[in-house]
């Protein structure tokens, strides 16, 4: 895969370039053996990605990296050896894909490649962040509490995901309803009954005529408005493919009407859980920062965080620039502040997370709560106009006739 990066040399200059690597763990590494301090990483994503097709076809749910977690943690506690922990959670894992994922990882580490860089290798199963706070965990020798906390984390960020997605089924269902009955209604009912009004020598009324003008311009030239949506849709998404417009998605993504809003809560959170999990590990704010940035999909979040990450690195601190930033909310940048002046940033982050989720699980709901009756109005809007318009042309027939 090809990256762009943006690194720091040893005299302190910026240097920008491409290289290709295996990994963004691997890039990472052939930036610091060459010299430089990478400041930021970026998959440069071709139009049709089939390794990452590929990729979410055989996706692991995260229900069963939490369980796997957890257990592991429990059989490391109870004094059982790394290996030995892994072949029985292999045996007892369901997931073959992830029974896979456990049986090259031990693999690994029977070759003497120590857990986290086996687990590296797996980046669909265990994220940067995951394999990371493994190394530390191995390097302090607390890797079953590391990996309860990794768990945690993957739970709430799963149980957020989930919260959002399930909010936006029934709406979803609403829209594609209505989207079938008005199809059956301009293919099927109405060019029947336009041949029935035909057959009268009457004056239909407003309504009627209305409706069976807009059905007629349906047949005529629907295909062409499926055909202009369609090419629409795929110019739109080739744009989006290019760095400049997945920036702008991006950005377009977390400023839009109330579910902007939602976006932005949802991003902040999960970057300031990350950061809270990662600091209270003991890891360096640099490092922490580059690994934020590499978990966020959101390139402008992405952005905003590496400009606050170079200013961080240049004695900035860390809420003075997000001060500067309008994506950083006043209370992420607030309680940043004072968890840098307590040496409590771990514990201030995660209640600005806890913080977050709240009021974006409750936006969400109150969302959901708006737009159910606005779409079901719409619908028995719809099909009562299409009803009456059909009725009082029947009514009006009889009248004349």
């Amino acid at each position: 895969m090809d990256y762009h990066y943006v690194a720091c040399s040893e005299d302190n200059r910026l240097v920008k370039g491409k290289l290709s690597a295996a990994s963004q763990e691997a890039a990472s590494d052939m930036l610091a053996y060459s010299g430089y301090r990478m400041l930021s990483l970026e998959e440069i994503t071709p139009f049709f990605p089939a390794q990452k097709l590929t990729a979410r076809l055989s996706r692991i749910n995260p229900r069963e990296i939490i369980m796997f977690s957890r257990q592991l943690a429990l059989l490391l506690q109870s004094g059982t050896d790394v290996v030995a922990s892994l072949e029985l959670l292999q045996a007892q894992v369901s997931d073959r894909n992830l029974k896979k994922v456990i049986a090259d990882v031990v693999s690994d580490i029977r070759a003497g490649i120590p857990l986290s860089d086996a687990l590296r290798k797996h980046p669909r199963a265990f994220s940067p962040i995951y394999h990371r706070l493994v190394a530390v965990g191995e390097r302090t020798g607390n890797l079953e509490v590391v990996l309860r906390r990794a768990a945690d984390y993957i739970e709430r960020v799963a149980t957020t995901q989930k919260s959002v997605k399930s909010a936006l089924v029934y709406p979803a269902i609403l829209f594609i309803v209505a989207i079938v009955v008005v199809g059956i209604l301009v293919t099927f009912v109405l060019p029947a009954f336009a041949g029935l009004y035909a057959s009268f020598d009457v004056q239909l009324p407003a309504a009627t005529r209305a409706l069976l003008s807009a059905t007629d311009w349906l047949q005529h030239y629907g295909l062409w408005l499926l055909l202009g949506i369609v090419a629409i849709t795929v110019v739109g998404y080739a744009y989006t493919r290019t760095p400049a417009g997945r920036y702008q998605w991006s950005k377009l993504a977390l400023s839009l009407p109330r579910i902007g809003h939602i976006n932005l809560l949802n991003e902040l959170a999960r970057c300031c859980r990350s950061m809270a999990l990662l600091y209270g590990s003991g890891l360096p704010l640099p490092e922490i920062m580059t690994l934020v940035i590499q978990g966020t999909n959101n390139k402008a979040m992405a952005k905003a965080l590496t400009e606050v990450q170079q200013s961080m690195i240049a004695g900035q601190g860390l809420s003075g620039p997000m001060a500067k930033n309008n994506l950083f909310m006043p209370l992420m940048v607030q309680m940043t502040a004072v968890g840098e002046e307590t040496g409590n940033l771990d514990d201030t982050l995660a209640t600005v997370a806890e913080s977050y989720e709240v009021e974006a699980d409750d936006k969400t709901k109150a969302m959901v709560a708006l737009i159910t009756p606005a779409m079901t109005v719409f619908i028995g809007l719809l099909v009562g106009f299409i009803a009456l318009s059909l009725v009082s042309a029947m009514y009006s027939i009889y009248g004349q006739v």
